[in-house]
């Protein structure tokens, strides 16, 4: 499998901060990637610098083998849709459709009418007089139908309630199965998206802290549970993630364990329970999941 994105010493400062920190990844084609962590910790700023639309202070960036930097080739196969989509305020729905086949070489406007009928979209109604939730699904129909090989979602459907969140995956999942191509998600909803990644990326503080499948990021924690001497016995100096507890019960995130030592955990009487992908960003960048949930 061959890389769309490669990324060797990346580094964007503004000024005296710095935004994006040595950071080196890759991005495999046709696959969905997660590109996850808190707000602020540099996810969009990274996608603006592989979209050509800022530049980088140091490093090397290659999209398509190509700097995207003022490269028609590499952003005619490109779509960024961003959270704060802007549209001139005397456009309606139907402006932006209409015009995107000159920026997308792939536009399948068959399929853009298909789902526009799925989120039930004025296509009449100016830009100005949308709801959020409206906004939100323009940008998600131009980032689905233009079919662009390297597509980008950056907090896509922010307003868009459950149902049409719902559509918005079952739609990226199956257009995905018949033409594959690479995806790069950001969102706070890991929940949500967690089935759909194949790879994750995790920003903090500007640098690459999680960087392997989904899969097995998601098998790389686990929750101790059971009294609070029996859990500190079993662990021993195990680095620990995270730490509750209530009384003299303890719950215990740690990394991955061993089948022995699972095994020596259920005969120790303790439980031992999976932690899932947004969890696990969350002990990874020490915060609670209220304030994850806030700052995302």
């Amino acid at each position: 499998m061959s890389a769309v994105v490669e990324v060797s010493n990346l580094t964007k400062r503004f000024g005296h901060f710095t935004a994006i920190d040595d950071v080196s990844f890759r991005v495999e084609e046709n696959t969905i990637h997660g590109l996850l962590g808190r707000n602020g910790a540099g996810k969009t700023t990274i996608m603006q610098l592989l979209t050509g639309q800022d530049f980088a202070t140091s490093g090397d960036i290659r999209v398509f083998g190509q700097s995207p930097v003022e490269n028609a080739a590499v952003l005619g196969n490109t779509c960024f849709i961003k959270e704060s989509q802007r549209y001139p305020d005397n456009f309606k729905p139907f402006h932006v459709f209409r015009s995107a086949p000159w920026f997308f070489p792939n536009w399948d406007e068959e399929y853009a009418q298909l789902l526009i009928a799925d989120f039930r979209l004025p296509l009449n109604r100016r830009i100005k007089k949308l709801s959020r939730g409206q906004l939100s699904a323009i940008g998600v129909i131009v980032g689905l139908a233009s079919r662009a090989p390297l597509t980008f979602f950056d907090e896509p459907y922010l307003g868009l309630d459950a149902v049409a969140r719902q559509i918005f995956y079952d739609r990226l999942l199956e257009d995905y199965a018949e033409r594959p191509r690479t995806v790069i998600l950001s969102t706070h909803l890991i929940d949500e998206v967690s089935n759909l990644l194949e790879h994750v990326l995790v920003i903090d503080e500007g640098r690459v802290i999680i960087d392997e499948a989904a899969e097995d990021a998601r098998g790389s924690a686990t929750t101790v549970v059971g009294p609070r001497g029996a859990v500190d016995a079993f662990l021993g100096r195990r680095e620990i993630l995270h730490r509750d507890g209530i009384g003299g019960l303890a719950s215990v995130t740690v990394g991955p364990l061993t089948g022995p030592e699972r095994a020596a955990a259920a005969a120790a009487g303790l439980e031992l329970a999976p932690v899932s992908l947004q969890q696990l960003i969350i002990r990874k960048t020490n915060v609670s999941q209220t304030e994850f949930e806030q700052s995302a």
